[in-house]
């Protein structure tokens, strides 16, 4: 079984998987106790607003060291190294508030798992472009569709786990997440790696990725990417609560949920169905969709149909991601761990900047999340124009 695992690429793609599960732990998993946080260690809001802030702060800069360090330490010692931050990060948790000032445990727990998810989004998508395949993009889009899979996983056993056992016991559902990647390193510790760039390919370097033109619409097409995921994920919740008048639980459930559900989707379908759509077309008909749902659910006048837009935004950015990604890689086939690390960058900061950009028109609209969706139309419609300029065979 072991000769099995060492021997098979299959099971490096199976690690992956997991690899992206933990991700969307990482990031998940702290949000849904904010509530707790502030009545039993008596946070402020300002306080609890820097654990989402801390945690993807960390991660754009592990992204950025990423690029001039992975290559030189090698990829298994670093792909290891991320597993054990998240363990360890998830498991501080439990323990840090109760030996440490409780926020300063808390935060420090955050570090942890945020530089195991920053090094975790750097290196899982190259590990897979880098396995023998001859349906890379398909293998992309159903990597990124586990991130989506892990998020729902984690928010449906995690409610369970609270309505069983009550929120009382949310240390050791805490000790429990943490296991999921404690026992993927000993999994990564066994498959095999290949190369990420081709022997016989030479790579590029930060200086040469830099003078490319290609390279920048890559980077500005991933900021559009998490711009236009993050600009309506991170509201969606609030349209079903503020829109139906549901409950939070019913709201998370119906927004951010059915957002995600759908976005592994059109992930999946596209790994199912990638021989016979060529990327290029399904990127440029998802971002088409993409700007209907913002048209609707900022312009309907109707909160049903309103959400109905939030959760099919979903699956019109499944693909804009992995299939950046994928882009790139034909793009740039030199480009290497610094290309991915820095794509990882610009991805993050449209995922930051997007939700931003959608608070700040909104709150100077008196408050109208939907002046501030309809400003957002900019990141989809940037995505298009620049999906139908790239072309994928090029090279710098």
């Amino acid at each position: 079984m072991l000769s099995a695992i060492r021997k098979s690429y299959t099971h490096t793609i199976y690690a992956s998987y997991l690899g992206y599960i933990t991700q969307a732990i990482v990031n998940n998993f702290a949000p849904l106790l904010f509530i707790t946080f502030i009545g039993e260690f008596d946070l402020k809001m300002e306080m609890i607003t820097l654990i989402t802030t801390v945690n993807f702060a960390v991660q754009l800069a592990v992204d950025a060291i990423a690029a001039k360090v992975v290559d030189k330490i090698g990829y298994r010692p670093c792909i290891v190294a991320a597993h054990v931050f998240a363990a360890a990060g998830l498991a501080g948790l439990a323990v840090f508030p109760a030996i440490l000032p409780p926020f300063a445990g808390i935060m420090t727990a955050v570090v942890l798992y945020a530089v195991g998810g920053g090094i975790l989004e750097v290196l899982v998508s190259p590990i897979v472009e880098a396995c023998p395949s001859e349906r890379k993009a398909a293998a992309m889009s159903l990597l990124h569709s586990f991130y989506c899979w892990g998020h729902v996983f984690l928010v449906v056993v995690s409610t369970a786990f609270f309505a069983v056992c009550g929120i009382a016991n949310w240390r050791v559902l805490a000790c429990l997440w943490a296991l999921v990647p404690l026992l993927n390193v000993f999994y990564f510790l066994l498959v095999p790696l290949a190369p990420v760039v081709q022997e016989g390919t030479k790579q590029l370097t930060l200086r040469e990725l830099f003078r490319s033109k290609v390279f920048w619409v890559l980077m500005v097409m991933m900021v559009c990417a998490g711009a236009s995921e993050q600009a309506m994920s991170q509201w969606a919740s609030a349209f079903a609560e503020k829109g139906l008048g549901v409950s939070k639980t019913v709201g998370d459930l119906a927004g951010p949920c059915a957002f995600a559900v759908l976005m592994g989707t059109a992930r999946a379908l596209y790994g199912k169905f990638e021989a016979k759509i060529p990327l290029r077309t399904f990127m440029a008909a998802s971002c088409g969709l993409c700007i209907g749902c913002y048209l609707l659910a900022a312009l309907s006048g109707n909160a049903l149909l309103a959400l109905v837009g939030c959760a099919m935004c979903g699956f019109s950015v499944g693909i804009f991601w992995p299939g950046t990604f994928s882009t790139a890689a034909a793009a740039l086939p030199g480009g290497g761990t610094a290309m991915f690390a820095l794509l990882a960058l610009g991805g993050d900061l449209g995922c930051s900047g997007g939700p931003t950009v959608v608070g700040m028109v909104s709150g100077a609209a008196s408050g109208t999340l939907q002046s501030g969706l309809l400003f957002a139309l900019v990141f989809p419609v940037a995505m298009l124009v620049f999906t139908l300029l790239i072309r994928p065979e090029r090279k710098a």
